[in-house]
């Protein structure tokens, strides 16, 4: 799939990038989840003076599909301002997992766009079938 044919969603995800709150790091990234149904949802990043309360444009972009009842997202893009773009972090790959490992990940950044399945940024994943051995 081309980036033409995420394009909405690309523009949806760096909209929210610009909406974020990142006075610390100043690394703003913005996250558009398409769900199964082709509804979208958005986050962006909101940083925190202490640290471990930040949350990262994807958790808050899962959190919304989650609220609005959406539980089979199909794609996720996440906007950063930098090439190569970031994937995303161990936490946010480890909560989308929760969610399947053949969802598709797609990192866009100002000229270049990277992508992957969840399951091959998340090999090994720990899940809910790790818990039953």
């Amino acid at each position: 799939m081309g980036l033409g044919e995420v394009s909405d969603l690309v523009s949806q995800a760096r909209a929210a990038m610009r909406q974020a709150w990142a006075p610390y790091s100043k690394f703003k990234v913005g996250a558009a989840i398409e769900a199964e149904d082709g509804r979208v949802f958005v986050g962006c990043n909101v940083e925190s003076a202490s640290y471990g309360l930040t949350i990262c444009a994807e958790r808050m972009a899962l959190g919304a599909a989650v609220v609005a009842g959406a539980r089979k997202p199909r794609r996720v893009v996440v906007a950063t301002d930098v090439d190569p773009p970031a994937a995303p972090c161990g936490a946010c790959r480890q909560l989308l997992a929760e969610f399947g490992l053949d969802l598709e990940v797609v990192a866009v950044g100002p000229k270049t766009e990277r992508r992957w399945t969840l399951g091959q940024l998340l090999p090994e994943a720990f899940m809910r079938e790790s818990l039953d051995r």
